[in-house]
């Protein structure tokens, strides 16, 4: 797969690096072998970067009008609308069957484009208020941390774009590929939001993490069995309330969601690596029979169980 990371004058380097170090880490996995990634700058020369640095080895347009994916990982502070160049780049990407990802305020230039209109977009939440505002056809959801409509993919502020970059991988490659970038590169593991976007399962807790990192941990060695709220408050030390207040400064979540999301995770995991029918995988999930696997399942992912295992056990 080609991949052209968009960048110019002024650019943060952080926000050009996140895609490169994430599929980078790919083909250094040995993931796949024909994702290559490439720098581009709309006139092909150097770009400065906001740190002070020099881009040398950058490529021209061209890069981006031959990619599977262009990706605009930053946009200027003054979120100045693009040129009519880079806006027709992005809407032939678009129309020739590439994806776009506007990651950060990289929204701002692929909504100019006008190929998220009347779609549901996301960017830092500085800017979703100025989103709104330039791009009223463009339907701004500020809370979510990225939303993938497969041709177009927006993330919110910086440090979103490593989930949705690890997003790409998992929906390329699986979620077990996905996994495996994500804890080379130590990514914190309880990033939760209302777009089904995780990798199979999260690392486990860190020392010092105190009482809700043990018992995050010990869920992930113990999603077979039944998690009531009370029994991990118990093992917390805590009353439920305390707990699920503490639980939700945590993870950002509840403890029920974060069980049911860990479920779903080992149970993608195991519809790739394994040949187990589908009510094995759903015992061994913690689910209470196949069908309420499913029912999860497709609630979170729009496709089910077999679905799933058909298209990535194929790749």
């Amino acid at each position: 797969m080609k991949i052209a990371v968009h960048a110019f004058d002024g650019v943060t380097l952080f926000h050009v690096a996140v895609p490169l170090e994430v599929f980078g880490e790919v083909s250094r996995q040995r993931l796949a072998e024909d994702w290559d990634v490439r720098v581009w700058s709309e006139d092909g020369g150097p770009v400065r970067t906001a740190e002070g640095l020099l881009l040398s080895d950058v490529a021209g347009p061209e890069a981006a009008a031959s990619a599977d994916l262009v990706i605009l990982p930053a946009w200027h502070a003054d979120l100045r609308l693009p040129s009519a160049e880079t806006a027709a780049l992005i809407r032939s990407a678009r129309d020739r069957g590439a994806s776009v990802a506007g990651l950060c305020l990289g929204a701002f230039p692929v909504a100019a484009s006008g190929v998220l209109d009347g779609r549901s977009a996301v960017t830092h939440w500085a800017g979703a208020d100025r989103l709104k505002e330039h791009f009223p056809a463009v339907v701004v959801e500020p809370d979510a941390l990225y939303i993938d409509h497969e041709d177009v993919l927006t993330s919110a502020g910086t440090a979103s774009a490593l989930d949705a970059c690890l997003h790409i991988v998992r929906t390329h490659l699986g979620a077990a590929a996905a996994a495996r970038v994500a804890r080379h590169l130590v990514i914190a593991p309880h990033r939760e939001g209302g777009q089904a976007q995780y990798i199979e399962r999260p690392l486990p807790a860190q020392e010092g993490q105190g009482p809700i990192g043990e018992v995050l941990e010990w869920v992930l060695a113990n999603l077979d069995r039944p998690l009531p709220v009370a029994e991990l408050a118990d093992r917390a030390g805590m009353s439920k309330r305390n707990f699920t207040r503490r639980f939700h400064q945590t993870t950002g979540t509840t403890p029920a969601q974060w069980v049911t999301d860990r479920r779903l995770d080992e149970a993608r995991t195991l519809l790739e690596t394994t040949t187990w029918p589908v009510g094995r995988i759903a015992r061994a999930c913690g689910f209470a029979s196949p069908v309420t696997l499913r029912q999860n399942f497709v609630a979170a992912y729009a496709t089910t169980p077999t679905s799933y295992r058909r298209r990535f056990t194929s790749s």
